[in-house]
């Protein structure tokens, strides 16, 4: 049974339709984003997700007792504040401390739970915020442009972060992007909306159809190259002497310390 599944729904503002029979679903343990041009509807269709936005008609059907957790684009804290990483996560539930732990280690920042949240840097925020949605141990783990205003070896080592979430939680992870690379370096199917669903499928058919290519255009094809991680390193070698990936790697790593 899917996790999710989204039936030809339509959603608008006023006389503005934002959505036109848009259908998806989400089976258990696959990753799938979402891209799509500016105003596209990408944003309107996850609070449809989450219940924020009504659809004017068709239905979305959530598996019986399905776990939702989500990681929100942007999230402001007075910087006045006082609060530590431990206690933003306590709240307002009052998770045990080890549940924040293992919140924060699979996330992949396990040391920052004394820190204020005031003196966190944008990634480190962001690790935070995935590690808030991780808490209540979701089947289904929504992002929502997490990466927005991260640089790219950040935004690269926060997407290898959800892949590592994938493979330990075994969740299941839909989320928007406005990187195209992120398609071909951790997803198993993309969605390309564009008011409606303009294709679907693994990142090589969606890449290739003329549908996505007219929205992109075809320059992307060496960066999508670039930026392939698969779950499968043997390839590694090749990538590293083709295209500097070994370089790459470490500064994904640097950005996630």
């Amino acid at each position: 049974m899917s996790l999710l599944s989204v039936e030809n729904i339509s959603v608008g503002y006023g006389a503005n339709t934002v959505l036109r029979n848009v259908s998806l679903s989400v089976e258990p343990g696959e990753i799938v984003t979402i891209v799509g041009p500016n105003g596209s509807g990408k944003t309107t269709l996850l609070r449809a997700l989450i219940g924020a936005v009504r659809p004017g008609s068709g239905q979305i059907k959530r598996k019986p007792g399905l776990r939702i957790g989500y990681v929100p684009q942007k999230l402001h804290i007075d910087p006045t504040l006082p609060i530590t990483v431990e206690r933003f996560l306590r709240l307002p539930s009052g998770h045990h401390a080890d549940a924040c732990a293992r919140a924060l280690e699979q996330a992949g920042v396990p040391d920052l739970s004394q820190r204020q949240m005031s003196g966190l840097s944008g990634g480190q925020f962001q690790r935070v915020l995935l590690a808030r949605a991780l808490i209540d141990k979701p089947d289904l783990l929504l992002l929502d442009e997490a990466t927005q205003g991260l640089d790219q070896p950040g935004s690269a080592a926060f997407y290898l972060q959800i892949e590592q979430v994938r493979q330990d939680t075994g969740c299941a992870v839909l989320m928007i992007s406005h990187e195209l690379h992120v398609v071909m370096s951790a997803s198993d199917r993309v969605v390309c909306l564009n008011g409606h669903v303009c294709c679907e499928g693994t990142p090589e058919i969606v890449s290739a159809a003329p549908e996505y290519r007219a929205l992109f255009g075809t320059g992307t094809g060496g960066a999508l190259a670039l930026y392939r991680h698969e779950h499968d390193h043997a390839h590694d070698e090749t990538c590293d002497h083709n295209h500097g990936h070994g370089h790459r790697h470490e500064k994904e790593t640097e950005a996630a310390e």
